[in-house]
């Protein structure tokens, strides 16, 4: 029997559930529904598929809104954002293309249950804020509280339990130490923390003041009050209208003026195949192209994420590398995005994959380096050689620094009684193992390390960026920036999300946006990672490597303890470049 025999039964009664493309329809009405979250890439496995089932990519979204723009079949579009977890430069993201398809002339509302329930509803809100008409439930609130964070410190913890932390980082703003060095905030830590959040209010206050007709003053006030119940929002301008759902849709369906087909924007356009697989379903086109290359996770060297083949999130040095090299095999490939999500990890995966962009650059293909919500520490460092940087207002980016060291658990061990005893053949063979404290020569020894790592950073960071070393190191020291601050200090070139990194890459490329395709590279298929690779160039198989909790690079046993320890209090390791673990709730994904 041939295979689509087997596959019709399967397939046929799905296909006539999935609605035709929107010409079937006189006008649509289209919808923009984020109880369900948004993704940031494809799913790269069959598990993070099925995690991710009917979840809309940010950028399918803002890319569907851009072709309804000039679709005289769309009439409007309306948005359930209830408690959608949006960080702040996704938020961005989707106001643009929102701002734009208002521009068009077509209609546009928000409506939210609430912003909010006794909590924060910042990012929300700020989308909301986006749209002509904002609608609010009666019995709802605006939750604009403006952001705060969190850091936590173990260090009395550990004191407790015997576990004593011998760790090094480059320099004071590199914090991610002090979660076992210190059992309170530094005044440096403090510091990065308050302006980061500082920075990541003012954006939302100035973008709220301006869609909204308000002083900034007055936003302010609202941070002070907030949360501001329904009546009070209605009164003080931040909501034009109370309503339940019903009566928002049915007041959104009388203002066009009509009886439209209400249809996902995801969904508006795609053919049925695309409906129930996603952009993965897409051939390749003839036009020119510009590849999309995603960089999501934490990074570290090897093909995967450091766990099963059935897991997908993570940046493997060698498969983002090979999708650079098949960037530049590819006579259509013209520019080349680079979209980075990630809060670092490897130092030597990081530097691989900055030799690669360096190799595709010289080879006469422009990169552009799109940050989304993350971009730090090993994640600026895969951005820094691109010959553009944007990033959005609220991007978390910066942490130039280094740390690394290991913890003794020699002391706590013999408290429950357990014993280990330790045998070296040669001199520095134990150097990294928990059992013992570093001697005073290998603290030297990783005291180096520490300043060379830091020092090659900090060059290639300044060489990259055209800035002088002294100058670059200023704005360096681990210290973890805003978008909106880091393109003041030069760290990043522009402000925009991932349709202006598009728009950049074309002009680059000297190529039309309208008539240029976007193209994943590799083309995004989840079971293809379970399939022998034919070469290292594959770039479709991205079978992980089994290393321990997805971490394959720094000293060893600062992989083998650290991880464990992190993993025990919540708090996540990736490697020596990483972000210091920071809980920035609407600034960061939780």
């Amino acid at each position: 029997m041939k295979l689509p025999s087997l596959l019709s039964p399967v397939l046929t009664p799905v296909l006539r559930r999935v609605p035709l493309t929107s010409k079937a329809a006189d006008q649509v009405l289209l919808e923009l529904d984020l109880g369900r979250g948004v993704a940031e890439n494809p799913p790269g496995s069959p598990i993070e598929a099925l995690r991710s089932l009917h979840t809309p990519l940010l950028r399918s979204i803002v890319d569907h809104l851009r072709k309804a723009e000039r679709d005289k079949d769309v009439v409007g579009l309306i948005a359930a954002i209830g408690d959608a977890p949006l960080t702040l430069a996704q938020s961005a993201e989707l106001r643009a293309a929102v701002a734009s398809f208002r521009a068009a002339g077509k209609a546009t509302l928000a409506w939210s249950p609430s912003f909010g329930e006794l909590g924060p509803g910042n990012t929300g809100y700020h989308l909301a804020t986006a749209f002509e008409q904002v609608w609010l439930q009666p019995s709802g609130a605006v939750g604009l509280v403006g952001f705060a964070g969190e850091a936590v410190f173990l260090r009395a913890a550990l004191d407790k339990i015997g576990v004593q932390p011998q760790l090094g980082q480059r320099h004071e703003y590199k914090t991610a130490a002090d979660l076992f060095m210190r059992s309170e905030m530094s005044e440096p830590h403090r510091e990065m923390i308050t302006r980061l959040l500082e920075s990541s209010t003012e954006t939302l206050v100035g973008d709220v003041a301006a869609d909204r007709g308000l002083e900034v003053a007055a936003v302010r006030a609202v941070l002070a009050d907030a949360p501001v119940h329904a009546a009070d929002a209605v009164a003080r301008g931040l909501v034009d209208t109370l309503g339940y759902r019903d009566q928002a849709y049915a007041a959104m369906r009388t203002r066009v003026g009509a009886d439209p087909t209400l249809r996902y924007v995801e969904r508006h356009g795609a053919s049925k195949l695309e409906a129930v697989l996603g952009p993965m379903t897409r051939m390749p086109g003839h036009k020119s192209v510009i590849g999309l290359i995603q960089a999501s996770g934490a990074i570290h060297l090897g093909r995967g994420d450091g766990g099963s083949p059935l897991s997908g999130s993570g940046v493997g040095s060698d498969a983002l590398c090979a999708a650079l090299r098949a960037a530049g095999r590819d006579e259509q490939v013209k520019a080349v995005v680079l979209r980075i999500d990630s809060p670092g990890g490897s130092y030597v995966a990081s530097d691989a994959i900055r030799r690669e962009i360096q190799v595709l650059r010289e080879g006469g293909t422009p990169v552009v380096a799109s940050m989304a919500s993350v971009a730090a520490s090993g994640g600026y460092f895969i951005a820094m050689p691109c010959d553009t940087i944007l990033a959005s207002p609220g991007t978390v980016t910066g942490s130039i620094g280094v740390l690394a060291g290991k913890n003794v658990l020699r002391e706590g061990l013999q408290r429950i009684g357990v014993n280990r005893e330790t045998v070296a053949a040669a001199p520095r063979a134990a150097m990294f193992s928990s059992n013992q404290p570093f001697s005073d020569d290998e603290l030297a020894v990783l005291e180096g390390w520490l300043d060379e790592v830091y020092a090659d950073f900090t060059a290639k960071a300044a060489a990259d960026r055209k800035m002088g070393v002294e100058e670059l190191r200023a704005v360096a020291k681990g210290r973890v920036w805003t978008g909106a601050d880091a393109a003041e200090r030069g760290l990043v070139d522009t402000l925009g999300g991932l349709e202006e990194a598009i728009a950049e890459a074309c002009r680059l490329g000297r190529m039309d946006r309208d008539k240029a395709e976007v193209r994943t590279i590799p083309r995004h298929r989840p079971l293809q990672g379970l399939m022998p690779r034919e070469s290292s160039e594959a770039v479709e198989a991205r079978i992980a490597s089994p290393t321990l909790l997805g971490v394959a690079e720094g000293p060893a046993l600062w992989r083998r303890v650290l991880p464990e320890l992190t993993g025990l209090f919540g708090t996540p390791y990736a490697g020596v470049l990483s972000l210091p673990p920071l809980r920035l709730p609407g600034l960061l994904p939780l």
